[in-house]
This record gives structure tokens, C-alpha cells and sequence, in this order.
């Protein structure tokens, strides 16, 4: 649901404090610790794409609820349905994130970005963060039980159960672990998409294969300037095992293969023209980005230059491919 490599890896630029001054240190709390283990801004960029998958889910008049507007009231069942869809989505990714600090405690000091988490730096105990932990994914649990439908529970918890028990001790043995946990790194959209419909179809399948497809260049961007520290902790992620040149052409090929896949909302009628052109633009320009990171570099810092810029053009993609995909359905 997110990780290392994976889903909150997308906002360690935010996250790494150089040197963190006594003053600063000051204004750790139990509260805001326990906030921190949630990794806020993965389980944020989980819900928006939870969020717009179950609006378009109910726009769409898939499974049990008709289409639905703002007339149709915020009480009523669809509307409620996808909320609780997306309350449970973003509890178990805070629940997986907070497994995953504790599973990693001993390895966080290691690297420069995550040598400050709460756990790792021991302001929180083992017992506490394991706790809190549970107590997210059995509230999640709950929420999905009582107010969504079996299948989008059992999707949450293979999610869950796929992330920290599969992809993060995989990470340590092995570079294929980053497409391993790109699965149920991309489960929250489906997750909002069943909680509505209640069945796996191709819409919900379509909107989970564009995260899936998204993740790997956005990872594999992050993989080349984080390499050596990435190697310190042992993690055998694709330019560490396999060097960087391989990671730029597989950051290349995911691009490409991006193309194609972010269309298929448009071709399978769940969007219109207006998302479609705008998704070959984004996914046009992103993969010339991309192609740019083929050619031979001069030194190591334009090197390190072009993944920082690719991985921030990785982070405009997304939100801006949501935004289209939300003014398609409004516009027609």
C-alpha cells in the first residue's frame, strides 16, 4: 500500500531534514510521532486516487447504486458507500505504514531520510508503534465490514498483508520486489471503485492498472539519486543490484508503457475525448522525459539532476491525470 521503494517514497524529498536542530527536536510529540507513522502524505495521495475512483464509480452507474449527482444529497447510499470505501482504503494504508516503521526500526538509522522516524529514533517504543498499528488496521476492518461489502474487505486485506509481509523483507533479497509491492501499491483506487460497485470489473481494473503502471518509473526515479543509501540499508533495489543505467531503461519502458494504459478509461467508455487527449499529452511528455535519461551523462550530479527532475514530473503526472479524468465526467 506503500513503502520504501514504494508508496511513500514519493514524498522523501519533504520528509528528509538534514540536520535537525535541538530546537526542532522539541517539538516531537507522542501525538504528532504517532501522526508521522502514518506516513501523511502517502495515505493522502492514497485517498485523492480512492476518492476519484469511487466518484467515478457512482458517475458511472456501475453495481448497485444508479448515477448520482450533487442533487442526489451527501446522505445518500452510493455517496456513503464510497465514503466508507475511502475511510478504509486510507486507514489500512496508515495501518501498512506503521507496520512497516516497525518492521524496519532497526534499519531506518541507517539512511539520512528515515533516521528520524519515531521509531527508529526511539521516541516511540516497539510495543507502542505495533499497537497503533493494529488498532488502524482493525478500525479499517471495521469501517469496510459494516459499510462497504466483502470484496472490497478482502481486497484491503490481501493489499495490506501483500505490502508488509511480501514486498517489504522481499526488498532486502531482491530488485523484482519493487514490481511486487507496486500491487497493492495500486489497490487504493480499486478499493474505492468496489466499495461502490461492489464487483471487479473493468473499470476499476483500468484505473488500477494506470497506478500500478505509474509507481514503477516514479520509483525507479527515486532508486538512482537515493542509490547509495539505498545500498547502506541493504536494499537490493534495481540500480543498486543492477546498476543505473539499467534503472533508466526501465524507467524508460515503464513510461512507454504508460502511454497505452492511461487511455484505457476512454476506450472502454468510462471516459470521454477530453481525458483521453489530455492523458496522451501527460503520458507523451513524460515518457519524452524519460527518453532524455537514455543519453550518455556527462557526470554523476547531471545524472542525479535528471531523476530528481524526472521523479517531480512523476509527481505532476498523477494528480494532474486525476483532474482530467474529474473534468471529462463534469464536462459531458
Amino acid at each position: 500500500m506503500s513503502g520504501d521503494l514504494g508508496p511513500d517514497a514519493g514524498t522523501c524529498l519533504s520528509e528528509h531534514v538534514p540536520a535537525v536542530s535541538e530546537p526542532r527536536r522539541k517539538r516531537h510529540t507522542p501525538g504528532r510521532d504517532l501522526w508521522e507513522l502514518t506516513k501523511p502524505g502517502v495515505t493522502r495521495m492514497c485517498a485523492l486516487t480512492a476518492a476519484g475512483a469511487a466518484w467515478l464509480a457512482l458517475q458511472s452507474g456501475d453495481g448497485p447504486f444508479p448515477a448520482e449527482t450533487a442533487a442526489d444529497g451527501w446522505c445518500s447510499p452510493g455517496f456513503a458507500a464510497g465514503f466508507a470505501g475511502v475511510v478504509g482504503a486510507s486507514l489500512a494504508v496508515a495501518a501498512a505504514s506503521a507496520f512497516n516503521m516497525w518492521l524496519e526500526r532497526a534499519r531506518d538509522p541507517l539512511m539520512p531520510r528515515t533516521k528520524d522516524r519515531p521509531l527508529a529514533a526511539r521516541r516511540l517504543s516497539s510495543a507502542t508503534g505495533l499497537g497503533f498499528a493494529a488498532l488502524l488496521q482493525l478500525a479499517s476492518i471495521a469501517v469496510l465490514a459494516l459499510f462497504t461489502n466483502p470484496l472490497t474487505l478482502l481486497l484491503t486485506l490481501w493489499a495490506t498483508v501483500g505490502y508488509v509481509l511480501v514486498y517489504t523483507p522481499l526488498k532486502y533479497r531482491t530488485p523484482l520486489a519493487l514490481l511486487i509491492g507496486a500491487f497493492p501499491g495500486a489497490a487504493p483506487p480499486l478499493l474505492g471503485w468496489t466499495a461502490v460497485t461492489g464487483q471487479l470489473d473493468l473499470g476499476g481494473l483500468a484505473l488500477f492498472l494506470i497506478l500500478l503502471v505509474w509507481q514503477m518509473p516514479h520509483f525507479l526515479a527515486i532508486m538512482l539519486f537515493r542509490r547509495q543509501e539505498y545500498a547502506r540499508a541493504g536494499i537490493r533495489c534495481v540500480s543498486v543490484v543492477r546498476g543505473e543505467s539499467a534503472a533508466r531503461v526501465q524507467a524508460f519502458l515503464w513510461s512507454l508503457l504508460l502511454l497505452p494504459i492511461s487511455v484505457l478509461p476512454s476506450v472502454i467508455g468510462l471516459t470521454g475525448p477530453l481525458y483521453c487527449a489530455v492523458a496522451l499529452l501527460l503520458s507523451l511528455g513524460f515518457l519524452g522525459w524519460a527518453l532524455t535519461g537514455l543519453r550518455p551523462f556527462g557526470d554523476r550530479a547531471t545524472e542525479l539532476r535528471w531523476a530528481r527532475r524526472f521523479f517531480f514530473a512523476s509527481l505532476i503526472y498523477l494528480p494532474a491525470l486525476i483532474v482530467a479524468l474529474v473534468l471529462d465526467v463534469v464536462l459531458r
